[in-house]
């Protein structure tokens, strides 16, 4: 049968070399005589699945022997709460608001606040009740309001829906935040580039992007900042109690980890991150490029300097015609292409898993609808 090209913003596309080795291990997982989905985590045969799941993520992403390594359960909104009740320790955290997400972010660690630590707003780009509303770019220096004695910074390197990235691996606000860690939650553009994880105090990614199936969350944390989570939470939540267990105090999704440590294996048969970054620069350079040179008959909204190279949105210049587009897409094996429904629009995620035919494909028959209807 043949696949479409899937531009889904998550659950997203997964390596077709991924899938087949899954297909083929499904039974009989290398002679366990079952598969990983009914092994028990408490195995030889899981164990070795998820130490070398860590050993592979620890050496594309080169993180530190300082820094622990966890998979955790459900996905990265959960951690909009979890992570101030674990290292706010009652002072107050600073936030950086660039797209729905880091706002959601906001909005939970206000939930627990009470009990956590205060919550401050340190710069937003959000153009409400402008002539473009929404979010088009990333903070500038004179519009952050940071707090030096915060317990930590948190901002969202990439928002998905509005398409907003941060291209210099948080380099400059490293120096602004001064000793102040910065969380980062990079779900959408996790493993697509080279991070320098020396810079951050804890990375955070839901896996259905670059990593693999939902209902898992990558976690990264510095060693210094665990041990403290406030009491009142439980036990299963705190980062402490999942490094003191490697990550399994109780069963893990343990399919879900199986099928990221195939995807770290691909990415490194790939030639790692780096290797990555170049084949995303080449890819999301093709749609842009498309977009600008469509006369005005598509258009991405933001800054140059903040698009993102794993979620281009677009509009039609009349949009009355979104639905025909979308329609003729998908005939095309071009699927998954309609916008957030807060944003409207279009919106072609290419995360990893998605190869440069599938991007000139879109961009073929974006040219050709122009062409057709403009």
């Amino acid at each position: 049968m043949a696949r479409a090209w899937n531009f889904s913003a998550g659950p997203a596309a997964l390596p077709v070399e991924v899938l087949e080795q899954a297909r083929e291990e499904m039974l009989d997982w290398r002679g366990a005589g079952m598969s990983v989905m009914e092994m028990s985590h408490r195995g030889k045969a899981y164990d070795s699945i998820i130490k070398a799941a860590e050993a592979d993520v620890r050496e594309l992403l080169a993180i530190p022997p300082e820094y622990k390594v966890l998979f955790l359960q459900g996905g990265a909104t959960q951690l909009f709460s979890q992570i101030p009740m674990n290292l706010a320790a009652g002072r107050s955290v600073d936030y950086l608001v660039t797209g729905s997400w880091s706002k959601k972010a906001v909005d939970e660690a206000r939930r627990v606040a009470p009990i956590a630590g205060a919550v401050r707003v340190a710069g937003s780009t959000e153009t409400k009740g402008a002539v473009s509303d929404g979010y088009t770019r990333f903070l500038r220096d004179d519009e952050l309001d940071l707090d030096p004695n915060a317990a930590f910074l948190h901002l969202c390197t990439n928002e998905t829906i509005y398409g907003v990235e941060v291209q210099d691996d948080c380099a400059h606000l490293t120096g602004l935040a001064g000793k102040v860690p910065l969380v980062a939650d990079m779900s959408s553009h996790i493993l697509s580039r080279p991070v320098n994880v020396s810079r951050y105090g804890l990375i955070y990614a839901g896996a259905q992007k670059n990593i693999g199936p939902a209902g898992l969350v990558l976690c990264i944390v510095r060693s210094d900042l665990l041990g403290r989570a406030i009491p009142a939470m439980a036990s299963i939540q705190d980062f402490s109690v999942m490094v003191e267990h490697g990550s399994m105090p109780n069963t893990p999704p343990t399919y879900s980890i199986y099928i990221a440590g195939l995807v770290f294996q691909w990415l490194k048969r790939q030639g790692g991150v780096a290797a990555m970054e170049k084949i995303n620069i080449q890819k999301s350079g093709l749609l842009y490029r498309c977009i600008a040179e469509s006369g005005g008959f598509y258009h991405n909204p933001v800054e140059a300097r903040s698009r993102s190279r794993m979620n281009v949105p677009f509009t039609l210049h009349d949009g009355a015609l979104d639905d025909k587009f979308l329609a003729e897409a998908e005939q095309a094996g071009l699927v998954a292409l309609r916008g957030h429904k807060t944003v409207g629009g279009m919106r072609a995620s290419i995360y990893n898993a998605t190869p440069l035919e599938g991007v000139q494909a879109l961009v073929d028959f974006m040219k050709d609808f122009a062409n057709r209807n403009g």
